[in-house]
């Protein structure tokens, strides 16, 4: 079989893969913006996540791939799903249906791979030099300057409720965890039957938030059919199959350190959607991320 020179090469697609997970995993804070008029959070979640397994099924139908058959495996997998999706989206929607800036939330959530570096000393045992603890610091410090603008400085009151920061706190803790979780313990799974088996413990979650607190009604608009449309095949299919094999490929401290990039990539998105303007501080913040991030991943030679 003769190979096309004009392809990418393995190699050179997973160079690319953390750049095409950034922009896609920063879209789904703008798609919750779009969704969440026409459903509340649970139930938008619970129907994504439905649809999903619907086309993950067909995936598994297609590709035959190894299904996991010791139930510890299945365990494992579901509680990777429930922090991961369940806990992690659900915390975001809320939050943004509270009012919260879609572009808050993302920065908010962007200080993940803080928590994930350390959890990943603590229970993983990964080493993490001085150059990649000053790039996280770095990193937060940019984070910091962009939400230091978006709230309007220290003095002025949030234009939103101040729970909406506890989803947040839920949202991260959820997704830090989540990705020291999965490293650990969700290996051994395939990753179309690895993310199946998240995804139905998602639904499960959404399905009993939704019935427990939502009405559960839904406006069938275009608006919100097109947004269910990125949501699940750009972030619940695309983004998170580039997760899992970010994950299983490096480090959960390198992976994490990703999440920094997606505040600015999510800013200027807003910016070209909805017209929010970066002033000169969350530009400088930006860039002091970037750097941070590129003092993380990128290794010594």
């Amino acid at each position: 079989m003769t190979v096309n020179d004009d392809n990418p090469s393995p190699t050179q697609f997973v160079r690319l893969m953390p750049l095409l997970f950034v922009w896609l995993w920063s879209t789904g804070f703008i798609g919750a913006k779009y969704g969440l008029p026409y459903a509340e959070p649970f139930t938008l979640l619970l129907y994504r996540m439905l649809a999903t397994l619907l086309l993950l099924a067909g995936l598994a139908l297609w590709l035959k791939p190894l299904w996991p058959r010791q139930p510890s495996a299945i365990l494992h997998t579901a509680v990777t799903g429930l922090l991961i999706h369940g806990l992690y989206l659900g915390g975001v929607f809320y939050a943004i249906n509270g009012e919260m800036p879609a572009g808050l939330v993302s920065l908010i959530v962007g200080l993940q791979p803080l928590i994930t570096a350390v959890a990943a000393v603590a229970f993983l045992r990964e080493g993490v030099s001085i150059r990649q603890w000053l790039g996280l610091m770095l990193g937060l410090a940019g984070v910091a300057l962009v939400l230091l603008e978006k709230l309007g400085g220290i003095a002025e009151v949030p234009a939103f409720p101040l729970w909406t920061l506890i989803w947040c706190v839920i949202s991260l803790l959820a997704i830090s965890i989540g990705t020291v979780y999965q490293k650990r313990f969700g290996q051994g799974v395939d990753l179309i039957p690895g993310t199946f088996i998240q995804y139905c413990s998602a639904s499960l979650f959404f399905a009993i938030g939704a019935f427990a607190f939502e009405t559960r009604e839904v406006s069938w608009q275009i608006e919100f059919l097109l947004a269910m449309g990125w949501l699940i095949l750009g972030l619940s299919i695309g983004a998170i199959l580039l997760l899992m094999r970010l994950i299983k490929l490096g480090a959960a401290s390198q992976v994490a350190s990703l999440f920094y990039l997606v505040p600015p990539v999510t800013a200027l998105e807003a910016y070209l959607l909805f017209d929010e303007r970066l002033g000169a501080v969350a530009m400088a913040g930006g860039l002091l991320t970037v750097l941070g991030v590129a003092l993380v991943v990128i290794k010594k030679s």
